[in-house]
């Protein structure tokens, strides 16, 4: 009888949720569930990060886990968000997930934000990458082999041509010593298209880049 705990993971499809999972399919304390993405249900795609719902589900299925999608609308507030967290983290409560995996490395904010929601419904948060160092969390994810593009760039931040770019040592090397590696702080977002969680590539190919609310650039990633 398996003794491992049952967990949701949370999924963004870049390339923090990649190492992360990585990192938890190391040990086998844990069985995952589900991976769990925020969907913004007016545009069909991943929140924040831009990308499309089908190269989502497409991930999910090269990783080979379910895919559980929470629909929020565009501007959502915090308590839509958290409402429908909510009534979806407790029918997986129902069938014995009693933890929430996280890939935050840093901002204890945001940690506390999240563990103050389980803690509500009587769930934990679990975060493999807590307090490792970026850089070199950076250089592992691209020494394991995963392949990543940047999907999404603030640019009150950082410019626009960095939008479609690879996330390689090239882009680490570039980048100003005030961003954090792994855009921590929220700088830039990824998708992850490779690598060795990966049981296939992730086919697509770059679309045009556009700005939103006249700040994030969003480079479209087209399904192949």
């Amino acid at each position: 009888m398996s003794t491992s705990e049952r967990v949701l993971f949370t999924w963004s499809g870049g390339k923090d949720s990649a190492l992360t999972l990585y990192e938890l399919q190391k040990n086998h304390e844990y069985e995952i569930s589900a991976l769990l993405t925020t969907i913004t249900e007016d545009y069909d795609r991943v929140s924040m990060h831009g990308v499309r719902q089908i190269l989502l589900e497409q991930q999910a299925d090269s990783l080979g886990f379910p895919l559980e999608q929470v629909l929020i609308s565009k501007n959502a507030s915090n308590e839509e968000y958290e409402t429908k967290m909510r009534n979806i983290l407790l029918e997986y409560q129902k069938n014995g997930v009693t933890a929430v995996v996280f890939g935050d490395i840093f901002l204890e904010d945001v940690r506390k934000y999240r563990e103050n929601n389980l803690a509500k419904i009587g769930m934990k948060g679990i975060f493999p990458l807590w307090k490792m160092d970026t850089s070199e969390l950076a250089y592992r994810f691209i020494d394991l082999g995963f392949k990543a593009i940047i999907s999404m760039v603030d640019s009150t931040i950082l410019n626009r041509p960095i939008a479609g770019k690879l996330f390689d040592k090239q882009f680490l090397s570039r980048l100003p010593s005030t961003v954090d590696p792994c855009g921590e702080n929220g700088e830039f977002h990824t998708f992850v298209y490779d690598g060795p969680l990966f049981k296939k590539r992730i086919s697509f190919k770059k679309g045009h880049v556009v700005l939103r609310e006249n700040r994030f650039y969003f480079c479209d990633l087209i399904p192949v």
